[in-house]
């Protein structure tokens, strides 16, 4: 079960490893994610789901008996500690991508090679009935501004307050007192 503490101790322990193809940390990744969408005044949970969205990804590095689909195994494992405006916009931001990239044709041309990549692997664009449903859910527009943040955020050396910032807001966001 995921707590504040264990959230740090995955960024300590795994925070450092590279964010998939790109020249950044997935810490760096996980903290620039937050600091843009607070930058845009959003909400709290979805500044932590900015900063938790590839919690998964830290989680797995652990495991060699976990399925691979990060955004699920981060989603289910923050269940417990927050509500759906943080782990449904976690859950669906890589459907996000495959919507976006089937309603804006130029929105594909804005990812990295890591994420073209990882776009392929991930089933590729939705088909018009498939982003239609996902257009129709509950946390569809949360989770394209997630998105659109972690889009944004792989520049290297780029100065972001520190993850205890961001921890704070999380324990804020957190069902129970900790």
């Amino acid at each position: 079960m995921l707590t504040i503490e264990r959230i740090e101790a995955l960024f300590a322990s795994h925070g450092t490893e590279w964010y998939g193809g790109e020249s950044i940390s997935q810490t760096a990744h996980a903290l620039q994610c937050a600091q843009l969408a607070e930058q845009a005044g959003e909400p709290d949970a979805l500044v932590v789901a900015a900063l938790l969205h590839d919690i998964g990804h830290l989680m797995l590095a652990e495991s060699t008996t976990t399925d691979m689909r990060h955004q699920e195994a981060a989603a289910d494992a923050l269940a417990a500690l927050f509500g759906e405006d943080v782990t449904e916009p976690v859950r669906l931001h890589v459907a996000a991508k495959r919507y976006l990239c089937a309603v804006d044709r130029s929105y594909f041309d804005t990812l990295s090679p890591a994420s073209v990549q990882s776009l392929a692997l991930q089933g590729g664009p939705y088909d018009a009935a498939r982003a239609e449903a996902f257009a129709a859910s509950a946390h569809a527009d949360a989770a394209v501004r997630l998105r659109r943040y972690d889009d944004l955020a792989k520049v290297v050396d780029m100065a972001t307050p520190p993850l205890a910032h961001y921890l704070a807001i999380a324990a804020r966001c957190a069902r129970a007192p900790l």
